[in-house]
């Protein structure tokens, strides 16, 4: 059985991800970039969606990966390190994992798309 967050916990949490959306689009607005570019890419975390036509458990590892904080955290800590053109599209990345969190969608669990940390998706 998928468990997933209820209640007050799962309201902090999308909370959370609005937060999250709230700084990346400040701090992508500090760095000049493009805006155009950020409405462009906002969206590319979800060609991950595409892993699903292999079925349940490879689609949510691969829906996963490109909707977990640690990948664009790495890139943005790689732009602020060494490479400043990689900040924007860690901040693009992290702004569209934190719409998805604060609409209430989470990581996705094997047992199908709808279901994720966060509930079922389709439920308040």
């Amino acid at each position: 059985m998928d468990r997933a967050a209820t209640g007050g916990v799962r309201w902090m949490l999308r909370a959370e991800g609005a937060a999250l959306l709230l700084a990346a689009c400040v701090l992508y607005g500090v760095t000049g970039a493009s805006w155009w570019i950020f409405a462009v890419a906002f969206l590319a975390p979800d060609l991950s969606m595409l892993g699903y036509l292999a079925g349940p458990r490879p689609g949510a590892l691969v829906y996963n990966a490109a909707h977990a904080t640690a990948g664009p955290l790495l890139l943005g800590l790689a732009g602020v390190l060494a490479a400043p053109a990689l900040l924007p599209a860690a901040l693009i990345w992290l702004a569209h994992i934190g719409f998805d969190r604060a609409l209430g969608y989470g990581l996705k669990y094997a047992s199908g798309f709808r279901a994720t940390h966060l509930g079922p998706i389709g439920q308040s």
